[in-house]
């Protein structure tokens, strides 16, 4: 049977790289076996999504996400909610590419991307589910993470993580802190913060020490709560993430692994959640980690063994699941059926 793959790509992401590049991809796909199509991203708000959903429902066996991490996250969106999913495929061609970072795809060159797909090295791979929403790398809350999607998209462009920086400089003699009601795995937090902050892999706004320690596929959020909403201390807890992820047993935060977090705020304020840095919605938000919940090829000899959970046996669990099925309707195996 013949595989099939849709590319999904963003034509403006990335100073339009991806335009360029599109014949490459596709043959590096052809060539591993896919019999490719392309579908090029709209601006209107869902085409990508609903597009990436359809082309589950057809049958194809692989979509490549091309563009940056917005585009990544509109794809999952449309297809993290079906019960039969995809492979994902990722070319990077954004501006910080956190997710494809951690998978160890190479981010300057979309050719180079998709023979990491036609390798066929693949792990599962967590989604975070936030009420009826899904993201694939980051969600948070708070006054500090505003900074995520009030820079403008052609400043990104532009300036990359640069312009973050710069944001966040204009940002912090403003900051205040909200008063949280946070429920996690191993404990309550009820109190003033500045910020919240999950994380699925190791790498936030192009910083591999936000969370150390994170594991792909482990079923399990990075939690961060920054408690402090001080200027000099939010810059030196910022010092310490960027010397050697120190700010991991600082008493102003709480760092902690999650598998769930439910989030309130007190007295009916206002608290904006960020997913893969877009804004979200607003709190109260329940947020589940879906363990391995999708197949994505990775780079994965450049990956740390200790960076990747132990892989669940996807076909394992398939066989499982229709030997469920005929125990429950033995008629299935009749010979009328």
């Amino acid at each position: 049977m013949v595989k099939k793959a849709r590319l999904i790509y963003n034509p403006v992401s990335g100073h339009e790289v991806m335009e360029r590049n599109v014949a490459g991809v596709l043959s590096i796909l052809e060539d591993a076996g896919y019999e490719s199509s392309t579908f090029r991203t709209r601006p209107e708000e869902g085409s990508t999504e609903a597009e990436a959903k359809r082309a589950a429902l057809e049958g194809f066996d692989l979509l490549v996400a091309a563009g940056g991490d917005g585009t990544i996250n509109e794809v999952v969106n449309g297809i993290a909610g079906l019960k039969q999913r995809p492979m994902l495929g990722i070319i990077p061609v954004g501006t910080t590419n956190d997710y494809a970072r951690a998978l160890k795809i190479p981010r300057e060159d979309p050719v180079a991307a998709a023979k990491v797909i036609a390798r066929g090295k693949h792990i599962g791979v967590d989604i975070g589910k936030a009420n009826d929403q899904y993201f694939v790398n980051i969600a948070g809350g708070g006054n500090m993470m505003d900074l995520t999607y009030e820079v403008a998209s052609d400043v990104k462009s532009a300036l990359g993580y640069l312009a973050y920086l710069l944001k966040g400089a204009e940002m912090l003699p403003r900051m205040r802190p909200i008063q949280m009601h946070l429920v996690y795995d191993e404990g309550t937090y009820d109190g003033e913060a500045s910020m919240f902050f999950l994380s699925l892999t190791n790498s936030v706004g192009g910083l591999e020490q936000i969370a150390p320690d994170a594991v792909l596929g482990d079923g399990k959020f990075t939690l961060i709560i920054v408690k402090t909403a001080n200027l000099v201390e939010i810059v030196q807890l910022l010092t310490m993430v960027l010397t050697g992820g120190r700010h991991v047993n600082d008493d102003r935060i709480i760092y902690t692994q999650t598998r769930r977090l439910a989030v309130t705020s007190a007295h009916g304020e206002q608290l904006k959640v960020n997913l893969d840095g877009e804004y979200g919605g607003d709190a109260p938000m329940h947020f589940v980690n879906l363990k391995q919940h999708i197949q994505a090829f990775a780079n994965v000899p450049e990956i740390p063994d200790d960076a990747i959970a132990e892989q669940e046996d996807v076909t394992g669990k398939l066989l499982a699941s229709v030997n469920k099925l005929h125990d429950n309707h033995p008629e299935a195996d009749s010979d009328d059926h």
